[in-house]
Formats: structure tokens, C-alpha cells, sequence
């Protein structure tokens, strides 16, 4: 089968799904919900485990079990921005659900038919990709944020009629190579709901919400994320840790594409 090289980050906007991940040893792993929305440079990633749990207790952070937080702590996700160097794209994350890995998240990418193959640069696997061809990628908009009463990062990005969001935590993850190790050394139960507090939500844009269908924090669906800019602001709608409503307000740190698609309709543009 002719191979065709991806060779611009231009060609990847757009939402995709993967199909398959696979190991040199064999392994391989098809049933994870992968969410991947890339636009002109910004990204953001959404990973769940296939085998799902009842969460519809948790109405809130502080609703979590232990239990839960170890069943979300397998969860993986991040964001930031995409670059080519002429061999290889790489994924730099300023924002990871799990641990900083010691390596970077690059690969190269070539077409098979209509699925995207994308094979690792400094570790071994391939995954299929297939981008979901009836959405448009237009509008395509971005922001970095800082959060104005914490030391948190968050992204948001619209391509089309859909967007995600990624906002980090507060807590820092540090000593252990996964979440998962992170929460079983928990000295607390709040701690270890800290410590899975990092939100990636995918949505529809719709006309006057950014309706969340799918997140890593399960009490966030259906939410509304409500963008709204305020000058050089944006706020966003949130939820605290005992579930009460609140409007966390960002300091917008980057931006690339149109600004104006990344809030509801009626909304005042920035």
C-alpha cells in the first residue's frame, strides 16, 4: 500500500478517534476512548479506559471514593501545542493528566488509505487514528490560560462545532511514574481527590453553552463551560469541591485563530 507522509501540522485539524495502539511485545489496545482535537498549533487529548464505573453518586469532588479516584487515576489525557521539524511531530504538553513522562511525545505520521498511522520517535508503538470527516474544521480557535486566585494553566480549544478543555490541578505530582501510584500514597482521602482534580472535558459548541459530553472528571457532564471574554479576561463556568456552581476567571497568557469562536453566541466579543 502507498505510504503518503504528513508533513504540516496543517493537515491534521480537525477531531480524531483512534482505532488501535500497539507495543513491540504484541500487546496492542483497542477499546480506550481516545478523543485528539488539533488546531493550527494548540492540542488537547482525552484517554478512558473502556470498562466504565457508576459514578452518578459523585456529584462532586468531595463525593469521590477512594475507590474512584483509583478507577480515574488510570484515565490519561493532555494539552499544549504540535510542531514538525521536518521528520517528526511532537506533541510538547503543558498540561498532563498523568506524570511528566522523562520522554517526548513524538512520532511520525503517514497515511494508509483513510487511517492516519502514527509511529513513535523515542518509544515503540504505532496507533491508527481516523478523523471524523464530516466535521468542519472551521471556526479554529485557542487560548492559554492562568487562573487569577490559583497557580493553575488551562486550554481551551474549538475546532468546528466542537471544543475541549483542559484545566491542570492544583497539587503537584511528584515521586511516582503514574497517577495511579500518586493516589495509593495518598495520605488522605482529600488528597487523593486533589490529585485527580486535573479537568478534560470534550464537548459541542451548540449555540449558547459548550456543552460537556465526555470528561475526565465524571460530575463535569453535561455541564455547561459558558466562555465568556471580559476585555482581556475569560471566565468560565466550574464547579468547587463541594459542587457548588462558581465562575473561575483566567488571564488569557496565549492565543492563536479566531478568538470570537471561542464563546457562546451573544456573548460580548473580546
Amino acid at each position: 500500500m502507498v505510504r503518503d507522509t504528513v508533513t504540516d501540522v496543517s493537515e491534521l485539524r480537525g477531531l480524531w478517534r483512534r482505532s488501535l495502539i500497539a507495543w513491540p511485545d504484541g500487546n496492542r489496545d483497542t477499546t480506550t476512548s481516545v478523543r485528539w482535537l488539533q488546531g493550527l498549533r494548540a492540542f488537547i487529548d482525552l484517554r478512558q479506559p473502556a470498562a466504565g464505573a457508576d459514578f452518578s453518586r459523585a456529584r462532586a469532588r468531595s463525593d469521590l471514593s477512594m475507590d474512584q479516584c483509583t478507577l480515574l487515576a488510570k484515565q490519561q489525557g493532555f494539552a499544549g501545542h504540535c510542531a514538525f521539524d521536518g521528520k517528526h511531530f511532537e506533541w510538547t504538553r503543558t498540561i498532563d493528566y498523568q506524570p511528566r513522562a522523562p520522554w517526548a511525545d513524538a512520532g511520525s505520521l503517514c497515511w494508509e488509505g483513510d487511517v492516519l498511522v502514527e509511529t513513535g520517535r523515542d518509544v515503540a508503538y504505532t496507533e491508527h487514528w481516523r478523523r471524523d470527516a464530516a466535521a468542519p474544521t472551521l471556526p479554529v480557535g485557542a487560548v492559554t490560560l492562568r487562573a487569577l486566585d490559583e497557580n493553575i494553566t488551562a486550554v481551551l480549544l474549538r475546532v468546528g462545532p466542537v471544543f475541549m478543555f483542559a484545566r491542570d490541578r492544583a497539587v503537584v505530582l511528584t515521586g511516582h511514574r503514574t497517577l495511579g501510584e500518586c493516589v495509593a500514597a495518598a495520605p488522605t482521602l482529600r488528597h487523593a481527590q486533589e490529585l485527580v482534580d486535573c479537568e478534560i472535558s470534550f464537548g459541542d459548541v451548540g449555540t449558547a453553552a459548550f456543552r460537556i459530553a465526555a470528561s475526565s472528571l465524571p460530575y463535569r457532564l453535561d455541564d455547561a463551560l459558558d466562555p465568556r471574554f471580559t476585555r482581556e479576561r475569560l471566565s468560565t463556568m466550574d464547579r468547587a469541591a463541594n459542587g457548588t456552581v462558581l465562575r473561575r476567571q483566567w488571564d488569557i497568557t496565549g492565543s492563536e485563530g479566531e478568538l470570537d469562536a471561542l464563546q457562546h453566541a451573544g456573548a460580548a466579543s473580546p
